[in-house]
């Protein structure tokens, strides 16, 4: 028995993933980010939300690469390879963590729509530069096709905001 679940068909990886609004609120494109780093793509392409909630989920089926000690962000790597930063805020590494609570560490298996990270939006409002989250693939490089959906207002876990494919 054991020897067949070890030789047996490995799960396929699936070739594009559809990735769900990680958070409620109005979707925007990234070049309207104020914040140069991510406006130019420097980190990679992906969209923006402007939240509503202070509540962050899993955009996909994937596994948290990377969780900052501050909270204040999350990398996810989506089944096809996909590594999706969400950057809760803009300058809000500064905040230290204040009013930013983990429900996941790095190495957790993650499912669309398992929350992440709830945070204080108002605190967030009063203490960072924004609260627009841009949502990047970071590897972008490395993967195919981003295809942003036409969607504006987005409620976490539900709408697809974008596929991803790889190469």
């Amino acid at each position: 028995m054991m020897l067949k679940k070890l030789f047996g068909k490995k799960e396929e990886a699936p070739k594009t993933v559809t990735a769900v609004a990680p958070l409620s609120g109005s979707v925007k494109p990234l070049e309207e980010v104020p914040d140069p780093v991510f406006s130019q793509k420097m980190m990679g392409d992906g969209i923006a939300i402007d939240p509503t909630i202070g509540k962050v989920v899993s955009p996909v089926d994937g596994e948290v690469m990377q969780l900052f000690p501050t909270k204040h962000a999350v990398g996810i790597k989506a089944k096809n390879g996909a590594e999706i930063l969400i950057h809760i805020g803009l300058e809000t590494v500064s905040m230290n963590g204040e009013g930013f609570e983990a429900h996941i560490s790095e190495g957790s298996k993650v499912s669309i729509g398992d929350p992440l990270i709830t945070y204080d939006l108002e605190l967030v409002r009063e203490k960072a530069k924004s609260t627009i989250t841009p949502i990047i693939i970071t590897n972008g490089d490395d993967m195919g096709d981003l295809l942003k959906k036409d969607v504006n207002s987005v409620t976490a876990g539900q709408e697809d905001v974008f596929e991803i494919s790889a190469k």
